[in-house]
């Protein structure tokens, strides 16, 4: 699939389609690119997810833009959405471990254990929101809960987008373990500098995907088998 959107993001940025173009139908791509409509529809959905492309029922995909600026998840820009998870999720972590309970720590510690465990990409990114719904919870301020369930829809987008173009369920995994032991050591500063490295981490892989695309052998050829 990254070969795919790669592919197909670099004929945009080298104008083969224009903005107002329509793209190939899916059948038509499919046998031109040798892959499967599941992969196709994958890619055609991370490009739509970036701003380049929007898909009319009945119609196809049309080009709506040449570069990507400013990727969308859900309602919000990823931008607005850092901004806002920094302001947000940062001092919560601080406050969650200083006030969690026994039972905020033992529903994340399984959480933690379930997402290490699995394997399946829809599965683990329901529990990654459920993940920072539960650190907010810990913060006993069900304000701070409401604000998460407000993104949570794009959350799951982001993480989502981020797990399948930038590999970053280990990743994660490992920067979610960190918070849970700030919060099981009940340190405030190790909690939100914890929560401050895992959002540092989603804006550069964010930052990394998002980044021009190439223009080499594998981009003007086709993607590899």
């Amino acid at each position: 699939m990254e070969a795919v959107l790669a592919h197909l993001r670099s004929a945009i940025e080298r104008g083969e389609y224009a903005i107002g173009d329509k793209l190939p139908s899916e059948a038509e791509l499919c046998r031109t690119l040798e892959i499967s409509r599941p992969v196709l529809r994958e890619a055609l959905r991370a490009l739509q997810t970036m701003g380049l492309t929007v898909s009319k029922t009945g119609k196809g995909t049309f080009v709506v833009a040449n570069a990507v600026e400013d990727p969308t998840f859900g309602d919000y820009a990823a931008s607005d959405l850092l901004e806002v998870r920094r302001h947000v999720e940062i001092p919560v972590a601080g406050y969650a471990a200083l006030r969690r309970t026994p039972e905020n720590l033992d529903h994340l510690a399984h959480l933690l254990d379930r997402m290490e465990r699995e394997t399946d990409t829809t599965a683990w990114v329901a529990m990654d929101t459920l993940f920072h719904l539960a650190v907010a919870e810990a913060a006993q301020n069900p304000v701070f809960r409401r604000v998460i369930e407000e993104i949570r829809d794009a959350l799951a987008r982001q993480s989502a987008f981020l797990n399948e173009l930038g590999g970053r369920r280990e990743q994660s995994n490992r920067e979610h373990r960190a918070i849970v032991e700030a919060l099981i050591d009940g340190s405030e500063l190790d909690a939100t500098d914890a929560m401050a490295h895992h959002l540092d981490r989603v804006e550069t892989t964010l930052t990394d995907i998002v980044r021009p695309a190439r223009t080499d052998s594998t981009t003007e050829g086709g993607p590899e088998a």
